[in-house]
């Protein structure tokens, strides 16, 4: 299975620099990964960097906790995207899904794929912290705002993904939808189950480790 097109190469610690940012970027060229997701600040050093590689340039909104305004969020995203953002992941308000808030959490992802447009719109839904009904609810929620993926974690909470996740994700979409395994992902293995398990799209930072099964 050749993995690298399933791949998201990423690098969103506080602690990145630019340096770490643009071998991030070589990285990817050199192995055709999907995307480099960075956290928005890097968004226009990344979209330099990969021009004419064909890999897309990722950001992550309203990362990682998902408890700003919306507007807040919407525009982080609609900024990204001006400054060359293929793709957003954006971070549901998970105490608004809690309480069962649904109308909150429904119009806070439509605000994010709206100002991102024409973008791909990831939503994380941070499966670790949730129940399995709020699972399928966050779920069902983001295809009703119009994202284009759901998306296990942010890698920054209590857990990451998991097969089971990935599998009850991709039931309660169906096919037309993506799912995204992150956190965690660190094997050739992990992954190649992630994909088994219904996974379209990989978040890693072991990208290079994974496709050279390390």
């Amino acid at each position: 299975m050749e993995l690298n097109k399933y791949i998201d190469h990423t690098l969103l610690k506080a602690t990145a620099t630019k340096e770490e940012v643009i071998k991030l970027c070589d990285e990817a060229k050199e192995y055709q990964f999907a995307s480099v997701c960075v956290n928005t600040c890097y968004t226009e050093l990344v979209k330099k960097n990969l021009e004419g590689s064909g890999v897309a340039t990722c950001v992550v909104v309203g990362f990682p906790l998902g408890a700003m305004m919306t507007k807040a969020k919407a525009y982080e995203a609609k900024v990204a995207v001006e400054a060359g953002a293929d793709e957003v992941d954006m971070v549901i308000n998970v105490g608004a899904l809690k309480e069962k808030d649904y109308d909150y959490v429904e119009n806070d992802i439509r605000a994010v794929v709206e100002a991102s447009k024409p973008a791909i719109v990831k939503v994380i839904i941070e499966t670790c912290l949730l129940t399995d009904e709020e699972k399928v609810k966050a779920c069902e929620l983001a295809v009703k705002a119009g994202a284009h993926f759901v998306k296990t974690s942010t890698g920054f909470s209590t857990g990451g993904a998991t097969k089971e996740d990935i599998a009850l994700m991709r039931k309660t979409v169906g096919e037309g939808i993506g799912v995204k395994a992150s956190g965690g992902v660190r094997t050739y293995e992990t992954a190649v189950e992630m994909i088994k398990a219904g996974a379209s799209r990989i978040g890693a930072s072991s990208s290079v480790d994974i496709v050279n099964k390390k």
